[in-house]
């Protein structure tokens, strides 16, 4: 078993082989509390007291050998409902039970429950029923012919990041400055006062539930150790009480006490809503170091003491499976993981210097040795970092299970400066969820869901006529075999492109009126710098900075697509657009010499060609400026992000056949990587190729690239790759990440699933086990070029 203590193993292997189940235990208390009280208080302050009322009653759970303590519901592996967000039907239930991807065990108790307490009073009272009855019958069309996706269809915005503070301060000393605050209000003079004092008092109270919640598992750690038996145990609970006394009401004092103000928190944000991604801890190694090395010195903590809390940490994360999807929401993630995303490496944010300490490499060690899907683990590589950290962090991605990711320091800071960070709050920033950057503890950066490029351009060789719903959605921009030059095919697809743009902000605008009106989150606004300035709450910007995403997908797919059509039919003339179109609609069934010819004779992305790569670009920089600066409602500004996590395979299974040889149902590409089989110019040229973007005008792009085992065995591979790591950095790239199997092995898994139980791959901006995902994705991973430094 894996694990570094015999501790460990026994948590580690508890943790991995539990059955995810559905718990309605938050359903429960929490419906109760809203027929209670729903009307009798400011939105804020019931959305406060709903979260104090769930801290004070849901049931505590300290395994037999934890150290760190708290759970999202009543144990490992088992999730709450959040129906005011969505309202899951007894069908929905019976979806997660059964299906064989992702399936989460619903009893038979839980579904009468939901259907005579929880339906009848949340059905049309989520934010999912309001959000589907305001949106407009286009928006309608467009989502369900996969044009796009919504984030916050069945979740809720809190795509965020811890920095430092709860490390400095503890939640007494947060609601001291609150009530300072509302002391503050000027109701001759602000008329938005009398809001700004009831978001105060939600975030005040919201102080008071993780308060509670610490101090309830302190007496119930000492209830658990008046009952023991086990010398050695007993001591360990009440040690775990002590900790419990000191946070979450004060700061931490010791390294033990970090990871547990850390991990009360987490609880306290994923308890409060279902956000997306889930909290992360962003710059974990650089914030409990100093109790570290405090410790150290003092002989109170050795490297061996360190390590068993830092992995009872982890296996926290590995207990907390993404809360129940379904539908499209299900489609465009379709894992157990919640995407808490940990930066180790880097700067020192307080100076800027090299951020690479003891406890960076113990993560590292921890990760190795574990092998979790959670958390999802990268390290930062800065210029400013030694070439061992950044060789220890390749040796174990070499090992082949994805883990950790690699992110550019240098790049991530300046993604931040270019959208406005000082360089101060530059420095707090890093990655999350897959790869999306953002100024932690700073700032509200909110995924609002994906654009399926490549679908936009079908759309437009079909003059707006979408196949697959078999409606009219898009724009009539004339047929494609009428049009006399690229330059009028690529004017029409532009159009297209704004058409379905507006159509999907538009939709984001109302959904965040929705959210900043009914689910305010003061829980989340105390940890995020500039909601108590402000007297606003994260969802309503509230924060620092605001930023909202759109999840650009399919730039390889498109990028060929276009290559293919300007290069034969356009210039070339080898065929022409009528000969193309009936290509595609047959699926190229005997159309092999079209086939070839756009899969096999065209200029491609992704191999240092200028000719493609220039398409790329053009189509990069368009997409980019029709969203980028665009402001929300609450005075957000959107961005870009070049991520897909599983939904490149949801949106080419909606798909007819592409222009450049993709056949129908088949995914697009993930984020920024090329299409499969088409980079065949070897690693260097593809980062040539993905570093031509200008990563810094987005919020986070990322890139997949797959190695057999042996092209990078020895020292000499570990050399290779790091050097590739840092050239791709050095032209500003932002995230690489790595698959290192065999074609053979993922082929021989698919056949004999029960031999590959533990076989571990990088899907898009996370990992996950192979068996977990659908054949369609294991495909697709399978298909990726397999990249050689001969």
């Amino acid at each position: 078993m894996r694990g570094y203590t015999d501790r460990t193993k026994k948590l580690r292997n508890e943790s991995v082989s539990t059955q995810p189940r559905v718990s309605l235990e938050r359903a429960i208390i929490e419906t109760e509390f809203y027929e209670k009280y729903f009307g009798t208080v400011e939105t804020p302050v019931l959305r406060a007291l709903n979260f104090k009322n769930l801290m004070e009653k849901r049931k505590l759970y300290i395994g037999d050998y934890e150290l760190i303590v708290g759970e999202k519901s009543e144990g490992p592996q088992i999730v709450p409902t959040f129906p005011e967000l969505c309202c899951h039907t007894i069908e929905d239930m019976e979806v997660m039970n059964d299906r064989k991807y992702i399936s989460f065990k619903v009893n038979e108790e839980d579904k009468k429950i939901q259907l005579e307490k929880i339906i009848p009073y949340w059905e049309k009272r989520s934010t999912r029923y309001k959000i589907l009855e305001a949106m407009t019958s286009e928006w309608k069309d467009c989502y369900s012919a996969g044009m796009f996706t919504e984030f916050m269809e069945q979740r809720a915005p809190g795509h965020t990041v811890a920095d430092s503070k709860f490390y400095e301060k503890g939640f007494l000393d947060f609601k001291k400055e609150i009530e300072e605050e509302i002391e503050k209000l000027d109701f001759l003079n602000d008329d938005d006062a009398y809001d700004k004092k009831a978001q105060l008092e939600g975030m005040a109270i919201s102080c008071d539930a993780i308060i509670i919640y610490g101090q309830r598992y302190a007496k119930y750690a000492r209830e658990l150790a008046s009952k023991e038996t086990n010398i050695q145990r007993k001591k360990e609970l009440l040690w775990i009480a002590s900790n419990c006394d000191v946070v979450p009401a004060h700061k931490p004092e010791t390294f033990a006490q970090a990871l547990q103000m850390y991990w009360f928190v987490h609880i306290g944000v994923t308890t409060e809503t279902n956000t997306w991604d889930a909290f992360s801890p962003g710059k974990l190694d650089q914030y409990i170091y100093p109790f570290y090395k405090k410790e150290y010195e003092n002989k109170t903590i050795d490297y061996d003491k360190g390590r068993e809390l830092l992995e009872c940490l982890w296996i926290k994360f590995n207990n907390q499976p993404a809360p129940p999807k379904v539908g499209i929401t299900l489609k465009e993630s379709g894992t157990y993981t919640d995407f808490a995303n940990i930066n180790t490496g880097g700067i020192n944010p307080l100076n800027g210097e090299n951020g690479v300490n003891d406890v960076s490499y113990m993560i590292l060690d921890t990760m190795d040795e574990l092998k979790l899907l959670q958390p999802s683990s990268n390290v930062q590589i800065s210029e400013k970092n030694p070439q061992e950290f950044l060789k220890r962090a390749v040796e174990i991605s070499r090992k082949g299970w994805g883990q950790p990711a690699f992110y550019n320091t240098e790049e991530l800071i300046q993604e931040l400066l270019n959208a406005g960070k000082t360089l101060e709050d530059a420095r707090f920033g890093g990655s999350s969820g897959c790869v999306e950057t953002g100024c932690h503890g700073r700032e509200a950066y909110v995924l609002t869901g994906y654009l399926n490029v490549p679908k936009i351009f079908e759309l437009t060789m079909n003059n707006g006529f979408d196949k697959y719903t078999n409606k009219q959605i898009g724009l009539k921009t004339g047929n494609a075999e009428d049009f006399k030059s690229y330059n009028e095919l690529y004017d029409a697809f532009m159009k297209q492109l704004d058409y379905i743009i507006n159509i999907k902000i538009r939709g984001n605008q109302v959904i965040e009126k929705i959210f900043a009106k009914h689910m305010p989150s003061t829980f989340m606004s105390v940890l995020t710098t500039g909601c108590k300035e402000s007297g606003k709450d994260y969802n309503a910007g509230g924060s620092k900075y605001n930023t909202r995403y759109i999840q650009v997908v399919g730039i390889g797919t498109i990028t060929d697509c276009l290559a293919a059509i300007k290069y034969n039919v356009f210039e070339k003339k080898r065929i022409n657009m009528n000969e193309l179109l009936k290509a595609i609609n047959v699926n190229f069934k005997g159309c092999d010499m079209i086939k070839n010819l756009v899969l096999n004779h065209t200029p491609k992305y992704g191999n240092d060609d200028d000719y493609a790569d220039d398409i790329m670009l053009d189509i990069f920089k368009n997409v980019r400026d029709k969203i980028r600066g665009r402001k929300s409602v609450c005075g957000a500004t959107y961005q870009i992000d070049m991520l897909p996590t599983t939904c490149h395979v949801y949106f080419g299974s909606v798909m007819t056949a592409s222009a450049n040889g993709r056949l129908a149902g088949k995914p697009v590409t993930d984020g920024i990587s090329p299409e499969k089989g088409a980079d065949v110019n070897g690693p260097t040229a593809v980062i040539k190729s993905c570093a031509k973007m200008e990563h810094t005008s987005t919020g986070g792009t990322l890139l997949n690239q797959k190695f057999t085992p042996s092209s990078i065995e020895g020292e000499e591979g570990i050399v290779n790759m790091s050097s590739l790591i840092r050239a791709y950095f050095k032209m500003m790239g932002h995230h690489i990440q790595f698959n290192v199997v065999d074609r053979s092995v993922l082929l021989d898994a698919q056949k004999n699933p029960d031999d590959y139980k533990d076989l571990i791959v990088r899907v898009a901006g996370y990992s996950d086990h192979f068996n977990n995902l659908e054949k369609a994705l294991q495909d697709e991973i399978i298909d990726r070029t397999e990249q050689t430094f001969n």
